[in-house]
């Protein structure tokens, strides 16, 4: 009768010796990210190819991934891009590098020149997502906390990024979302809105009065990126009784000047002037019915 030794200590890792000290499922993950990032939007048999991973173990990781937030799929072009938590977790970073770093001291001097609260914000789907800001002294003030999301629709980076973006676009996000009413001001039916954006698109900055909070407006302008894609919105916020109508120009023209230059600074580039094409503009309202 033979006996078999006991091994002593932790059983073989089931990861090869090539990962030992790492977990192959993590390290997989991670460049799964790493390559959708590089990308800018991917494919999934791209993906898959690039990094030498079954097309189904990609699937599953970049569902996991999409899950947490970390990537998202774009059903328009049937792709994989980067999520809004792949933001979040580099905060830090992004602090003292990168879109928020550079954008800070053009903020800094766009309060200055305005008096204003000035506020950088990203897009996140119909939404925009609110990721620095310069504080104006007045004692009367707005303030966006760091993640603070908002409609596109009823906020002034978020107007002006619309208006950059091609007409199916907004259709697109539109009805998706919806056109949730928050003030008596908010721009509710489609007609309005796209009247709005198309003003935007011309003079070059939007005007949000009070459609989001009461007795607060906003002036913003978009940030293109190296494509002339829009990337991200620069703003001035504050109480409604100092946007007078007849500042309000040149608070617009202050504001597109620091976009331009937020714009210039990484390596972005202005776009052509767009034609005004005609926007299908059959968009469901807060409660889903469909408005036009």
């Amino acid at each position: 009768m033979s006996i078999v030794k006991r091994q002593r200590g932790r059983p073989k890792s089931q990861f090869r010796e090539s990962s030992a000290g790492t977990l192959q499922s993590l390290d997989r993950a991670l460049g799964i990210l790493t390559a959708v990032s590089r990308a800018d939007r991917a494919k999934l048999t791209d993906l898959s190819l690039s990094i030498g991973v079954p097309t189904a173990t990609t699937h599953r990781i970049l569902t996991t991934l999409q899950k947490h937030g970390f990537v998202a799929f774009d059903d328009e072009h049937q792709d994989w891009v980067i999520g809004i938590e792949a933001y979040r977790t580099g905060i830090s970073f992004m602090n003292r590098t990168g879109l928020n770093a550079i954008s800070r001291p053009v903020m800094r001097q766009l309060m200055e020149q305005t008096g204003e609260t000035a506020n950088l914000a990203i897009p996140d789907g119909a939404e925009v997502v609110f990721v620095e800001q310069v504080e104006t002294q007045n004692p009367i003030r707005a303030f966006f906390a760091r993640g603070t999301r908002t409609s596109m629709h009823a906020s002034g980076t978020g107007k002006a990024i619309l208006s950059a973006l091609p007409p199916e676009r907004v259709r697109k996000l539109l009805l998706g979302a919806g056109l949730t009413s928050f003030t008596e001001k908010t721009l509710v039916t489609p007609d309005a809105l796209f009247a709005d954006l198309e003003q935007t698109d011309i003079r070059g900055w939007s005007f949000d009065q009070e459609e989001r909070h009461a007795g607060m407006s906003c002036i913003g302008a978009v940030i293109y990126d190296e494509h002339a894609d829009p990337v991200a919105g620069v703003s001035i916020s504050g109480p409604s009784s100092r946007f007078e109508a007849q500042r309000v120009p040149t608070l617009g023209a202050t504001v597109a000047k620091a976009a331009h230059e937020i714009t210039s600074l990484i390596g972005g580039c202005m776009p052509c002037r767009k034609t005004t094409d005609s926007i299908q503009t059959e968009v469901p309202n807060s409660t889903g019915a469909q408005a036009t």
